[in-house]
C-alpha cells in the first residue's frame, strides 16, 4: 500500500493536476469561441520557457517566476487572437481550427530558434522528498501541484458564480447571441477568457517543464490528453474539464500497477491509451460527459 501510494497514486493526482489546468483552458475556449484550439499545448510550452528564462537571471524557485510565464503565456495568447483569430470569427469555425494548428507550429518554430530543441531543467540538483509519517514519501512538486491545483480550481468556481465578469462569460457560451443583445461586451469576455486559459496553461507547462524536462514539444506531446480530459468532463464546463483532467491522469498511471501478478496490468508504454479508451466509451454512452457540456 505504501508503495502504491507513494510511486502510483501521488504521479497519478500530479499528473491529473497537469492535465486539469490545461483542460479548463480548452474548454472555455470551445464553449464561448466555438472552437478546438490545438495550439493550446503549446501556450504550455510558451509559459514553460517564460519562466526558464526568468530562472536564469533571478535563481529562485520557478513557481514564485510563475507570473512571468504566465504573463508570457497571457500575451501571445492575446496576439494571435488579435492577428489570427479575430478576422476569421465570422467564417466557419474550421478556418479558425486550422488557424490553429499553423500557430501551434509557429510556436514550436520560435521556442526552437530563441530557446534551442535541448531538453532543459527548471530545478536543477535533486530535492529530498517530503516525508510524512515517516512512510510517505511525497516529490515537494508532487504536494505544490496538486495544492495549487485544488486552489485555483476553489477560486476558479468562486469568479465564474460571483464575479460580473464571470458571469458574463457563462451567458456568452450558453448563448452568445442573446448576450450581446443583452449589452454583454463580448470581446471583454473573449479577452478574459484568452487570460485565464493562457495562465493556466502557463501553470500547467511549469509543472509539467519541473516534473520533466522543457523542450519545444513538451505541451503538443500533452495535448490529446488535455483534449480527452476536456470531452470527459463536458465540452464548455471547466470545472468538468478539472474532473476529467484527475480522470485521465489517475486512469494512466493506476493502469499500470500490478493489480493482478507481479507484472504491471498495462505495459507503461501504452497508458495513454487508457484514458483516450475511457473517453470513447463516455461519447458513446453520454456524449454531453460527465457534467452535460456542449455537444461536438
Amino acid at each position: 500500500m505504501i508503495e502504491f501510494i507513494n510511486y502510483y497514486l501521488i504521479p497519478a493526482l500530479t499528473l491529473g493536476s497537469i492535465y486539469a489546468l490545461g483542460a479548463v483552458g480548452i474548454s472555455m475556449i470551445f464553449g464561448i469561441l466555438r472552437f478546438a484550439h490545438f495550439a493550446h499545448g503549446d501556450l504550455m510550452t510558451v509559459g514553460a520557457y517564460g519562466v526558464l528564462t526568468a530562472v536564469w537571471f533571478v535563481p529562485v524557485h520557478p513557481l514564485l517566476l510563475i507570473p512571468v510565464g504566465a504573463a508570457l503565456a497571457i500575451a501571445a495568447a492575446l496576439a494571435v487572437d488579435r492577428f489570427f483569430y479575430r478576422p476569421l470569427r465570422q467564417l466557419a469555425t474550421i478556418y479558425t481550427v486550422i488557424s490553429s494548428f499553423g500557430v501551434a507550429l509557429i510556436f514550436r518554430s520560435l521556442a526552437q530558434l530563441l530557446w534551442s530543441s535541448d531538453n532543459q531543467v527548471l530545478v536543477k540538483g535533486v530535492t529530498p522528498p517530503l516525508v510524512l509519517f515517516g512512510t510517505f514519501r511525497i516529490a515537494a512538486l508532487h504536494a505544490e501541484a496538486i495544492a495549487l491545483t485544488l486552489v485555483i480550481a476553489v477560486a476558479l468556481h468562486l469568479f465564474l458564480t460571483r464575479s460580473k465578469t464571470g458571469r458574463s462569460m457563462r451567458a456568452v457560451s450558453d448563448e452568445p447571441e442573446l448576450a450581446a443583445v443583452a449589452g454583454i461586451d463580448t470581446e471583454k469576455v473573449i479577452r478574459w477568457t484568452w487570460v485565464i486559459a493562457a495562465a493556466l496553461a502557463a501553470i500547467a507547462g511549469v509543472f509539467a517543464g519541473m516534473d520533466t524536462t522543457v523542450h519545444p514539444n513538451l505541451g503538443w506531446n500533452l495535448q490529446l490528453a488535455m483534449f480527452a480530459a476536456a470531452i470527459l468532463g463536458g465540452i464548455g464546463k471547466p470545472m468538468g474539464a478539472i474532473a476529467g483532467g484527475f480522470i485521465i491522469g489517475l486512469a494512466e498511471e493506476l493502469s499500470t500497477y500490478n493489480w493482478v501478478g507481479d507484472n504491471p496490468l498495462i505495459s507503461p508504454s501504452y497508458k495513454t491509451a487508457v484514458g483516450f479508451l475511457i473517453m470513447v466509451a463516455l461519447l458513446i454512452f453520454r456524449p454531453q460527459g460527465l457534467f452535460r457540456g456542449r455537444l461536438l
